[in-house]
């Protein structure tokens, strides 16, 4: 004999099962543009945790969740930063013609996005190392600027070896040189120099170029 089903046993069976853990009740991308924008501004060292979820507008536990350690926000920050607002310089190697092209327009356009006040002035990837006291931070950074010398390098060394810059022509160098003017435009940006002001420098670095 099967045994008898009440009317409420029979409710509790059709109620259905809860889902575990509770869904995720902010949206991921703009917590991480809340959270670049902060690293941009203060730098790594200088945004708390508590800054953090104050500015992404969530809770602890949500960040950890969804982020893991402030490192790791960190991590994926610059990931993202150098896809949007620091994608310019691989742009320009990729689109101009030559190496003097590729950097006349980097320098043009980091003229242009260092000093655009719909955010931070300078470079995140510059920025954000200062007073840092994280190695691993540290590291990050370094590691991404100098892949941006390298890349500038990779791209000299092949037109001074196809002719289009004179013999002598020494890519590491002005590789190097490239990558102090955009540094220091990014510094310049945070102390106040206008996207005019910047230009003009960008005019002068251009003007030691060897010209094949």
């Amino acid at each position: 004999m099967h045994p008898m089903v009440t009317s409420e046993d029979a409710k509790a069976q059709a109620k259905p099962t809860r889902t575990r853990g509770r869904p995720r009740s902010f949206d991921r991308a703009t917590a991480l543009e809340k959270a670049l924008m902060a690293f941009w501004e203060h730098g790594y060292e200088a945004t708390s945790v508590s800054d953090l979820t104050r500015i992404m507008g969530i809770g602890a536990p949500s960040l950890y969740a969804a982020f893991g350690d402030k490192r790791s926000l960190f991590e994926e920050v610059v990931r993202v930063y150098g896809d949007t607002h620091g994608a310019f310089v691989d742009r320009a190697l990729a689109e101009e013609p030559t190496a003097r092209a590729a950097v006349e327009r980097t320098l043009r356009e980091a003229a242009a996005e260092y000093t655009d006040p719909a955010h931070p002035y300078g470079c995140l990837v510059v920025h954000a190392a200062t007073n840092c006291t994280s190695p691993e931070v540290e590291q990050l950074l370094r590691e991404r600027r100098n892949a941006g010398i390298a890349a500038l390098e990779s791209r000299i060394r092949a037109d001074a070896a196809e002719g289009r810059l004179p013999a002598g022509t020494d890519p590491a160098t002005l590789a190097r040189h490239t990558g102090a003017m955009i540094q220091g435009m990014s510094q310049q940006a945070r102390d106040g120099a206008s996207r005019a002001e910047l230009e003009a420098l960008a005019e002068i670095a251009m003007a030691i170029w060897p010209r094949g």
